[in-house]
């Protein structure tokens, strides 16, 4: 009934999606198995992609050659860029989604690859022979043969809904949980534990009074997540902010006493940068208000989504609680939110590849390893169907590293630190984030892609080579381009910054915190004309690699010097145990990751900088 497929996917969210058509992309046959075709990328919580250090993933996906910003320009309905008040390495850009769009556009984008089919139904189990993953088995008692399998099984997992009281098992709100797997893998001998993630009610738009909440436009010129050619976005929706009051605290707290979250029927941990509601009440007691963004479901919908008021209270006290804010007086709700509880596996039983040490094949990606949130998921689905059709194709492996990308740092933090809470990512875990910002993912990552083969970069790689060499004229030109104090003073006055005594190199005045390119332009008519060939990105990238240039030259310096470590190897047989110098929760922990190189090894926790010095002894460094 089957072929044996090169790669199997288990589950359709957004890191089962970019698996998916990651593997398809680089040749490999893949079947993408879900219990429900309908609910394919869906967005099960917040309808947005981005945000601070998420943005800069889904622009790295997008430049090696994923969907999520792709389908992202083509869906949303506002955009922002955010952090613009700091560095360029903080910049981060966010866009709000149409949630049914998003998941149509990608069901559509996964049929029209010849390479991917679909099978509705549960895998209760993968087919494991000789210390190999060798396909799926189903509910209905099928199997289906594969050379390789990736699960991203999301929230699903033995999941269970709680709403006050109430508990039941499920997924999602609608849908049923997913069984026997987590058993199955734990008698291969992997170690499971419990998380916890929840979503707001839904409330009807039709309902809300508009006029007495703040209103949160998009940019007055959004940008785009792909360096490809979307469409640019028109007609914005506007966001909306409303807050609560100790009344709606006060009466929130009514339900304390029949919340599972108070009364022990939630055991896993939940995101800490992302509470229910009734935990910010109960850790920030001296707050009398929290913010509220109100934001549209979508276009041709009246559902919309509260993002900051995520609880599992009983339905009636979120109710009540509800219409106490500012603007929901007459609110009426769609449905209540509610806590899900899942099964997740400690991502240090993975490979940098995100293939597990206890099964050859077998990919972990998403929320299965610990993180929250469709950008890390994304991220993590794309490396793990790369590597997977990478192995079937006896390749070399794809590593990035936490110089290259942010979805390095992810991984590395993932698969040597492991997580007892709900992974998110954000720019201050990235220690050479200058490197890493979200304007120059294409340059950084798209070269390795073409190499690897993935379908499609050839147009990518020629907007790459141009965006370059665009750059590389606005320096030349810059570095070139003499300017008079008589040019210049008038204009630097109206910035309250020194006037010029002789003429100067323009690039020499870029050093300046209060000029900008496009102010140069301005002051300069002859630069201007210069500057119009040249789009609003390329200009801003020029500026923030001349402005920042030796904060990056620094950085550099210092990643090179982490690469020395990185390319002093550790073999995966070596015993640890026989180093007795070593510490003995550096020989523990050394001896259940196996890392590659010294400079991974450097990473873990417990391992000190005295265990890095003993090892570099014994291979003789």
């Amino acid at each position: 009934m089957f072929p044996t497929y090169d790669v199997i996917v288990v589950g359709a969210g957004h890191a089962g999606c970019e698996a998916a058509i990651a593997a398809a992309n680089l040749g490999s046959k893949v079947l993408l198995a879900t219990m429900n075709l309908q609910t394919i990328a869906q967005m099960s919580c917040n309808p947005a992609m981005g945000g601070v250090g998420k943005g800069q993933i889904v622009r790295e996906i997008d430049a090696l050659g994923g969907y999520s910003g792709i389908i992202t320009d083509e869906t949303m309905v506002q955009f922002r860029l955010l952090n613009r008040s700091k560095g360029p390495a903080m910049w981060s850009p966010r866009a709000q989604s149409d949630r049914m769009a998003f998941a149509l556009n990608w069901r559509e984008k996964l049929e029209a690859h010849e390479n991917v089919d679909f099978w509705q139904e549960m895998v209760t189990g993968i087919i494991v022979k000789d210390g190999r993953a060798q396909g799926v088995y189903t509910s209905l008692g099928l199997e289906i043969p594969a050379k390789s399998v990736v699960l991203t099984n999301g929230t699903f997992l033995n999941g269970t809904i709680h709403i006050g009281e109430k508990q039941f098992g499920g997924g999602r709100a609608g849908e049923r949980a997913a069984t026997g797997l987590t058993a199955q893998l734990q008698e291969l001998g992997f170690e499971a534990g419990r998380m916890k993630t929840g979503t707001p009610a839904r409330l009807d738009g039709r309902s809300l009074h508009w006029d007495r909440m703040e209103v949160q436009p998009g940019d007055e010129n959004p940008g785009r997540f792909s360096y490809t050619d979307t469409p640019p976005l028109v007609d914005q929706l506007p966001c909306h902010i409303t807050y609560t009051s100790k009344e709606v605290h006060d009466t929130l707290r009514e339900g304390f006493d029949r919340s599972p979250m108070f009364n022990g029927r939630i055991r896993g941990l939940g995101p800490r940068y992302c509470p229910s509601i009734e935990d910010k009440i109960d850790r920030f007691a001296g707050r009398d208000r929290h913010q509220l963004f109100v934001e549209p479901e979508g276009r041709n919908t009246c559902e919309i989504y509260v993002n900051g008021f995520s609880s599992s209270l009983p339905e009636d006290v979120q109710y009540k609680a509800i219409r106490k804010v500012v603007g929901f007086e007459d609110a009426k709700m769609f449905r209540p939110g509610y806590a899900i509880e899942y099964d997740f596996f400690q991502p240090t039983q993975l490979q940098a590849t995100l293939e597990t040490h206890l099964v050859e094949g077998l990919y972990f990606a998403g929320q299965i390893n610990g993180t929250t949130g469709y950008e890390e998921a994304g991220c993590q689905g794309l490396m793990a169907g790369m590597n997977a059709a990478l192995k079937v194709q006896e390749r070399d492996p794809f590593v990035l590293k936490r110089s290259e990308a942010y979805i390095g740092v992810l991984i590395d933090d993932l698969i040597n630190k492991g997580t007892e809470e709900p992974y998110r990512m954000f720019t201050s875990r990235a220690e050479y984030r200058i490197l890493l910002r979200q304007d120059d993912a294409d340059l950084r990552l798209s070269p390795l892609a073409q190499k690897l083969g993935v379908r499609n970069m050839d147009g990518r790689m020629e907007r790459v080579e141009a965006k370059r060499a665009a750059v590389e004229d606005i320096r030349r030109k810059m570095n070139t381009l003499s300017v008079t104090p008589d040019q210049m003073n008038p204009w630097l006055e109206t910035l309250g910054t020194a006037q010029l005594k002789q003429g100067v190199k323009m690039m020499s005045l870029l050093g300046r915190h209060e000029v900008s390119i496009n102010g140069l332009g301005q002051a300069v008519p002859d630069f201007q004309e210069f500057l119009n060939a040249y789009d609003a990105e390329t200009i801003n990238l020029a500026e923030v690699t001349m402005k920042y240039e030796g904060y990056i030259e620094r950085e550099k310096v210092a990643v090179d010097k982490m690469n020395r470590l990185e390319g002093i190897k550790l073999g995966s047989s070596f015993d640890y145990e026989t180093l007795s110098a070593l510490s003995k929760e550096a020989r523990q922990k050394l001896n259940k990751l196996k890392p590659r190189t010294i400079g991974q090894a450097s990473r873990i926790s417990g391992v000190s900088p005295a265990d890095v010095s003993v090892l570099l002894v014994h291979l003789g460094r």
